[in-house]
């Protein structure tokens, strides 16, 4: 156990250290080359503090990294004697050496080990290493873990200078890891203590609480601690008001706001603005965008964005266009949001043959449109000629810039005009604007999702020879390409190509050439790729997993599913509540019944929230293979849950059962069809 404080540890002589015998006797050229082979604790000690001062703290690792005497020694080390350790060595050599340990040996420290070096990490403010170290913590102890992290802070590291940091970095990581019950726990323990959360932990709290009733509360208690709102704390507040529908409260908070501090915040004003168009209330996002030129603020790009997308989603595009004209007007140019907002308000339209009506309008208003309001035009024209309005661009002396010709060619390709999108990549060069990577991906991609491998790859082979690096998403859509046709090699010679140039894949690259290996049943290949992720550093995430244990079960194997499921279980790996209704659909098809009712009674018991449709996939599939018995019980167990049932679920259990001749249990369904108002076929 740690009983020195931080301030104790700095007080203390070198010679307080050294005084031993057995210290002494080794030499300082001895510390950095090789060992005496005596206690294997106070070798290593003596390593640290009877080395020459010039020796740095890299090298001291390096030295110990390289001794063939310490890797053999390692593996019979005990966590209390690396306690030991680095309780008696400096600061920086303790946290270099712990994690040399946890990182290159794979060495399983002890709690106390770990919080000891938290202190330490915490007492020379390096916070995001704090915060990385608690997080490898919290995810390895679990949910409900609080109270035991807490009694241990408690027990053992009372009075060290950084232990408020420490306490207030515990909470922080707990709220931020989606586990607000132990960051909770953490806030009562430290209530006690009389140590006050930080800004930065309550408004991380206020963030996971903003849709309950107990924000008000978390409010609150911020501000009776004596701590200061910031403009993030203002707009986490308001949008939990938002998000209740408690639209009065705030838009009195957000006034009160105004009163209180000396500058209003636009971000206060965006997040209303935000939630009152999500809620369909654009009239209220209307008012307070006028309301912030009343308080002398000015909109910025995201307040035009949020008005914009929430007139398009509204339909009312022809005002959401007038927005970002004015935008324009106001020297705020528009970005790829604001594109793709307005793009998607025309397609929108587009269903409801309004796109040239709006068209027309907007050019007949507008004196003189400029390039945006025709860039606009044609990416919402584009599947109705749009050719006309790029041809009255050029009419008006306006030359096209790359986004206009990107903007058509993508418009082109979804509406399946490839001929005409390829043509319009040579025409750029004929107007001095020279296609990008995003020009020759766009219509790669369209040529890939109809079969055209071979233009796409032609495609592939101009790009580079002019000159054009292909990049991740490049690479992603020949993979996706070769996948389709079945051609599982050449996707991953793809692959191998992308990181001999030095491009690093990420997650939902390596998950869809697994999914595509998983549906070709070549699970060897599949898993090699898993284990290339691990090796790469890019961590397997659950779509990762829910693709292999799905694959298994539908096309391959359902017993290396389960041991797959269990495994990660075991590692702690939170996986998502699709792996649990897979195995569980995948147990009912085979007949186990047991089985899938102890995955299920396991997927409520994560927290999971079972619905209608979970209990009506395991009946429908019991159903089918004549289980009544076991299908009456799944449905009895919705009863009690509190779960109503369908027309549906009870027309397939009351059918099943007649066809069986289970009489009772069929006029029991029936009776019960009759109470929910369903008519029994």
């Amino acid at each position: 156990m740690f009983r020195l404080t931080t301030r104790q540890r700095r007080l203390l002589p070198l010679r307080f250290f050294t005084s031993s015998p057995s210290f002494c006797s080794i030499s300082s050229a001895a510390a950095v080359t090789d060992f005496p082979q005596n206690d294997v604790v106070s070798q290593i000690i003596c390593h640290f503090i009877s080395s020459p001062p010039r020796y740095s703290h890299k090298l001291l690792l390096n030295s110990l990294r390289n001794s063939n005497w310490f890797r053999k020694e390692v593996p019979d080390l005990e966590p209390s004697e690396i306690e030991s350790i680095i309780e008696k060595i400096s600061s920086q050599s303790a946290i270099e050496f712990f994690f040399l340990l946890q990182n290159e040996f794979g060495f399983k420290h002890s709690q106390n080990s770990r919080f000891f070096i938290a202190h330490l990490l915490a007492e020379k403010r390096r916070y995001r290493a704090l915060f990385c170290h608690m997080r490898v913590v919290i995810e390895e102890q679990g949910s409900g873990s609080a109270p035991l992290l807490c009694e241990l802070l408690l027990k053992s590291f009372m009075g060290w200078d950084s232990n408020h940091v420490v306490w207030d970095m515990l909470a922080f990581v707990y709220s931020r890891t989606d586990m607000v019950h132990d960051a909770l726990v953490v806030l009562t323990n430290m209530k006690d203590l009389n140590i006050r959360p930080s800004i930065m932990t309550y408004n991380s709290l206020l963030h996971n609480l903003r849709e309950t009733d107990r924000v008000w509360d978390f409010y609150s208690e911020l501000e009776d601690n004596g701590l200061q709102p910031t403009d993030y704390t203002y707009s986490i507040f308001l949008d939990g008001l938002c998000r209740q529908s408690l639209v009065l409260e705030a838009i009195n908070f957000l006034r009160e706001i105004n009163k209180e501090v000396a500058e209003p915040c636009v971000v206060c004003f965006n997040t209303l603005m935000s939630g009152f168009c999500r809620k369909g209330l654009i009239g209220i996002a209307k008012s307070l965008f006028c309301m912030m030129f009343k308080y002398g603020l000015t909109p910025d790009r995201y307040s035009y964005n949020i008005l914009i997308h929430g007139l398009c989603v509204s339909g009312s595009l022809e005002e959401a266009l007038a927005f970002a004209v004015d935008m324009e007007k106001c020297g705020l140019h528009p970005d790829q949001v604001t594109y793709n907002i307005l793009s998607k308000g025309f397609r929108l339209l587009g269903t409801m043959n309004g796109v040239w009506m709006v068209s027309e309008k907007m050019l007949l208003t507008e004196a003189d449109p400029g390039l945006l309001t025709y860039t606009i035009l044609i990416c919402g024209n584009c599947q109705t000629d749009a050719v006309g309005l790029y041809e009255s661009l050029l009419e008006k002396g306006i030359p096209p810039t790359v986004v206009t010709f990107n903007t058509l060619i993508n418009g082109l390709c979804k509406a399946r005009k490839l001929a005409q999108a390829r043509k319009w990549l040579d025409d750029m060069k004929m107007h001095n604007v020279e296609p990008t990577i995003v020009s020759y991906t766009t219509i790669m991609n369209a040529f890939c999702e109809v079969g055209k491998l071979e233009d796409t790859f032609e495609l592939f082979e101009e790009m580079k020879k002019n000159g054009i690096e292909p990049n991740q998403v490049t690479y992603t859509v020949l993979m996706k390409g070769l996948c389709k046709r079945g051609k599982l090699e050449e996707s991953v010679a793809i692959l191998r190509d992308m990181l001999g140039k030095g491009i690093s894949p990420d997650q939902t690259l390596y998950n869809a050439l697994i999914q595509c290996f998983c549906k070709a049943r070549d699970f060897k290949r599949a898993f090699q790729l898993h284990a290339e992720m691990v090796q790469l550093n890019i961590k397997p995430n659950v779509v990762t997993y829910n693709i292999l244990i799905n694959g298994l079960c539908v096309y391959g194997d359902l017993i290396v599913a389960e041991k797959l499921f269990y495994d990660l279980q075991c590692q702690n790996f939170k996986l998502p509540k699709v792996a649990f209704t897979t195995l569980i659909k995948a147990n009912c098809a085979k007949g186990d019944v047991e089985k899938a009712m102890v995955l299920f009674h396991q997927m409520a018991e994560t927290g999971f929230e079972i619905s209608l449709k979970d209990y009506s996939a395991v009946i429908n599939r019991l159903c089918k293979r004549s289980l009544l018995n076991d299908a009456m019980d799944f449905f009895r167990m919705m009863l009690v849950g509190g779960i109503a049932p369908d027309q549906q679920i009870c027309s397939v259990i009351h059918y099943s059962l007649h066809q069986a001749g289970f009489v009772i249990a069929e006029f029991q369904v029936y009776v019960l069809m009759i109470k929910f108002g369903f008519a029994p076929g």
